[in-house]
């Protein structure tokens, strides 16, 4: 796991829900409320600290296996590169949306829930 940065840019968003009835004439700019807007803050740095990681692993052989929990195109470069390095590289995108690119550059998926606790265990 790793942290990276939150970034303000200093904009203000409205809901998708609420553009959706501006543009429709179902609510009018003077009906705005407060929380019908967000400011816009994004966290940054995490990919790349991540595909560092990776490619430090790979390069040094301290894994034979990657699992990442993640699905967006931004780790095709390290993907590749434990790849070449003989990593097995194992995706487990938790049910998300995986990038055709990346998908491309996975040795397997992995998708599973826990299964929910039965009467029977709780005993």
């Amino acid at each position: 796991m790793r942290l990276g940065t939150l970034k303000d840019n200093g904009n203000w968003m409205l809901h998708s829900e609420v553009t959706k009835e501006l543009l429709s004439g179902k609510k009018k700019l003077e009906n705005l409320k407060e929380d019908d807007v967000y400011m816009e803050i994004r966290q940054k740095g995490i990919d790349m600290k991540i595909g560092v990681d990776i490619s430090s692993l790979a390069l040094k052989k301290l894994v034979d296996t990657i699992i990442l929990v993640a699905g967006d195109a931004d780790f095709v470069p390290a993907a590749k590169l434990a790849r070449r390095e003989g990593i097995d590289f194992i995706l487990h995108p938790m049910f998300a949306h995986i990038d055709p690119d990346l998908f491309e550059h996975i040795d397997g998926l992995s998708s599973y829930r826990p299964a929910l606790p039965t009467k029977t265990d709780t005993k």
